[in-house]
């Protein structure tokens, strides 16, 4: 395994787990997946240009805009819940009310 591909996979398994370990916030659960978003492009980047594979140049960016396209629907959920609820506490959300 290489330095690089090393320390791609750790920073998605590093955010993979203040995902799954520190949900106490809904903000500090957003930056866990931009995190892990990030890692996934610059990997998927990296490999596209190690492999000089020209059918593959698009998919960075194709990640890029699905990513783009999550952090504003998590930034207006959050917009959302902070208005309603006054905080953005993930323990203070019930699925259950309507």
């Amino acid at each position: 395994m290489t330095p690089v591909h090393f320390s791609f996979s750790s920073a998605f398994i590093l955010g993979l787990m203040g995902l799954a370990f520190h949900r106490t916030h809904l903000l500090s659960a957003l930056l866990c997946l931009e995190g892990m978003m990030l890692s996934l492009f610059i990997a998927l980047a990296l490999w596209a240009l190690q492999f000089e594979a020209t059918s593959f140049s698009a998919a960075p960016l194709l990640l890029l805009a699905f990513s783009a396209c999550e952090a504003s629907t998590g930034l207006a959920l959050l917009v959302a819940t902070a208005r309603t609820h006054g905080t953005d506490r993930l323990q203070s959300l019930n699925l259950l009310q309507c």
